[in-house]
């Protein structure tokens, strides 16, 4: 807590317990900042935020005088940021900043890092919520808003964590809510085409991208992946030191070669001339460049590859990315969060290399996102799957329907039944599973909610399938 005299310069020592930009979860204490926000003023629910106990009230145009301090500035956006550090006493100064950007893979490199580094001394913030000292809270998005991230942040720090990785969504540089925070590392995963509906057009959402690299500190390190075709478009725009993974020799850390399994994959790595066998519990060649990714930030760390090499025998499946399903043994089920047309390429890719028998896909698109990625999302599925059965995944104000319709719209394929119901959907799937079947369940992850015209209601792909070996 401070005393409202401590934010501003007014002589007024009431106390302040936080900061809320949402007016129905104003509580007594809070300040409430009207800021600007893509379809709302926050101007307009100031009664409202008073007569739940705001404390305050940070404006930006001339309001009519109220029953609590109303102090104008130029920008409500960009003083939220302002007044959020200075709140929580500066959290991002006091530890190691790390920033994962990409279309794919970000959750899982992020998770990598936040493991190998060990829990009790690190934190994880990104899509799969955020997590320290072995706990674990679910979160809406990726990247929070500024209130919201700065709280959390103080969170890590009043708990002993010396390092914050985190996701650091091309929406979040959009909406500028990291403006503010200087990253010791940075890393950057893959570009693939993804949220247009917000950017508009590619270059821009590559733009939002690159805005992590110019946050770089001048002594830290911008890490990139040689092997994405937008690898010189980072390289000119990041700061510090500029180093790459990859499978080329001028990488710093070069992929030389591995061997994929169905329980595991095999690395063999060049770092500094020296060779270095990796053995990791992580499936897939894309997994290959996400633990790559990985590496190379411990290593800029200071650790010691040999102790790292240990580390990563022992990782753990990340939440719902190539997560095998626990509850049998007769099929395989795996949970994926893959929804663009090259994370699910990917991942079929690499399921059919392994596939004893059927592969049976479980996935939809999600409403109010582009269009246009769901012909070419509806090939792959339909071509690298033996059956499909397409469902709703978060259809906000679109027609489920309409979206399947888009997504079997390029093939000829008539390998496919269309279920809305998702539930529904997978257990269908799992009904007709054969032995040494693979269940694919892509889409949706470990979110926790379902998006239904302007409604989150309470779903989850994990707890489906669960139920179904409950019943």
């Amino acid at each position: 807590m401070k005393k409202l005299s401590e934010l501003y310069d007014i002589d007024d020592d009431r106390l302040i317990k936080g900061i809320k930009i949402n007016s129905k979860e104003v509580e007594p204490g809070d300040i409430f900042v009207c800021t600007m926000g893509v379809t709302a003023d926050r101007h307009d629910f100031i009664d409202e935020a008073i007569n739940n106990g705001a404390s305050a009230v940070i404006v930006s145009r001339d309001v009519k005088k109220k029953s609590v301090p109303i102090i104008k500035v130029d920008n409500t956006n960009l003083e939220l940021r302002r007044l959020s550090a200075k709140f929580y006493d500066y959290p991002c100064d006091k530890v190691f900043m790390i920033g994962v950007t990409g279309t794919n893979g970000k959750t899982t490199v992020a998770e990598i890092i936040y493991q190998l580094l060990g829990e009790e001394d690190s934190a994880y913030i990104g899509t799969n919520g955020r997590k320290f000292k072995n706990k674990h809270f679910s979160m809406r998005n990726t990247t929070p808003d500024v209130d919201r991230l700065y709280k959390y942040f103080k969170e890590f720090v009043d708990n002993g964590c010396n390092t914050i990785c985190m996701e650091a969504s091309s929406e979040a540089f959009f909406r500028h809510r990291l403006d503010d925070i200087k990253y010791d590392i940075g890393i950057v995963t893959n570009i693939t085409q993804d949220h247009l509906n917000i950017h508009g057009t590619l270059e821009n959402y590559i733009d939002c991208k690159c805005q992590l690299f110019r946050q770089v500190k001048d002594d830290g390190y911008s890490i990139l992946n040689s092997s994405d075709m937008y690898f010189e478009k980072f390289r000119k725009e990041a700061s510090g030191n500029v180093i790459s993974y990859g499978y080329k020799d001028s990488d710093d850390l070069k992929i030389v070669d591995y061997i994929l399994k169905r329980d595991r994959t095999i690395i063999n790595f060049k770092y500094q001339n020296k060779m270095y066998k990796v053995i990791s519990p992580l499936l897939g060649s894309f997994n290959v460049d996400n633990l790559a990714a990985s590496i190379l930030t411990l290593l800029c760390k200071g650790i010691d590859f040999n102790s790292i090499i240990d580390k990563v025998s022992n990782l753990k499946q990340i939440d719902g990315r190539m997560e095998i399903m626990p509850f049998t043994n007769k099929y395989t089920v795996i949970l994926d969060y893959a929804h663009t047309t090259d994370a699910l390429d990917n991942i079929l890719t690499f399921l059919n290399m392994v596939k004893e028998n059927r592969i049976i896909t479980v996935t939809g698109s999600a409403g109010g996102r582009e269009r246009t990625k769901r012909p070419s999302m509806g090939k792959v599925v339909l071509e690298k799957s033996d059956y499909v059965i397409f469902t709703m995944d978060d259809p906000r104000f679109e027609d489920p329907n309409q979206i399947v319709d888009d997504l079997v719209s390029n093939s000829d394929k008539t390998n496919y039944e269309r279920i809305i119901n998702r539930k529904d959907a997978i257990y269908k799937a799992l009904d007709m599973a054969y032995e040494k079947d693979i269940i694919l369940v892509a889409g949706k992850g470990r979110d926790d909610y379902m998006a239904i015209d302007d409604k989150y209601l309470p779903y989850c792909d994990y707890d489906v399938i669960k139920g179904y070996y409950k019943q």
